[in-house]
């Protein structure tokens, strides 16, 4: 299938932006789930659609269905990504389906990336992205209530309040124009009721959790899913529970809502 490659490097100063933007102190090696802000999208301001996505994806094919978001990830982290490292990632469409959702159709499109960091191995990764129909005038789209599925047990908790500005610089440190992230009158119109954190900022803030209670490189393996969207200033948790060589992480919200589900390998023990 159709693929890409497109190359970049890890400057101190990007380190040093992704570091401040988590409000820590930059480190010797960059953390996990850097690479999301490496060879990002580069279209053209000229060349986005109403919702500030490219409006021709490049290699991806195109969709008869307007919305789309980041639904999930499962990635391997063979290597770490030294600071000024040379970058090339290398990216194939792995997988196209349909499926109905209760929103109506959907299209997956799963994407196989590769990223290497002065020619090693750094990062696999299979993303899936979700196209859905265009929002309905009048329509919202609130998170659903899940069912929890622990006593209240967690090795690793830390609160975030995911306000504007850290969403802001998260979008501007992945090039990252959709407008339900910084546009509040847009994301109402699309049925929200604010600003959506972006599904990979809160994925990063549970990196950025393993980070600080095991140290760098933490994990060998993460996979995580997106469940309903949360939204600025409102209080989110970060979780994880130890079970052997495995954290089950999530980000849920004060009111029992599960935002993120996660499940991750150990790289190594403490």
């Amino acid at each position: 299938m159709a693929g890409e490659i497109r190359n970049d490097r890890l400057t101190p100063a990007l380190a040093a932006r992704y570091a401040a933007t988590f409000d820590r102190e930059p480190q010797a090696t960059a953390p996990q789930g850097i690479h999301w802000c490496l060879c990002t999208p580069d279209a053209a301001t000229a060349a986005l659609g109403p919702d500030g996505h490219p409006a021709n994806d490049g290699f991806l094919p195109p969709s008869p269905l307007p919305r789309r978001m980041w639904a999930s990830s499962e990635i391997v982290f063979h290597a770490p990504i030294p600071i000024g490292a040379a970058i090339v990632r290398s990216s194939r469409v792995a997988n196209i389906s349909e499926k109905a959702g209760r929103s109506g159709a959907l299209l997956f499109v799963s994407i196989a990336h590769e990223t290497r960091a002065d020619g090693v191995l750094a990062v696999e990764e299979c993303q899936t992205i979700v196209h859905r129909a265009a929002a309905h005038a009048g329509a919202t789209t609130l998170p659903s209530q899940t069912t929890l599925d622990d006593a209240g047990h967690w090795d690793w908790h830390r609160e975030v309040l995911p306000t504007a500005p850290l969403l802001f610089r998260y979008s501007a440190l992945t090039f990252n124009s959709h407008r339900i992230h910084y546009d509040l009158p847009y994301a109402c119109s699309e049925g929200y009721p604010g600003l959506v954190v972006q599904g990979p900022l809160m994925a990063s803030l549970l990196l950025d959790l393993a980070d600080r209670m095991r140290g760098a490189d933490a994990l060998a393996r993460f996979t995580f899913r997106a469940i309903a969207p949360a939204f600025a200033d409102a209080p989110l948790q970060l979780l994880g529970r130890i079970e052997s060589d495995s954290v089950t992480m999530r980000v849920r919200s004060t009111d029992g809502n599960d935002h993120i589900i996660a499940t991750a390998t150990m790289a190594r023990d403490p």
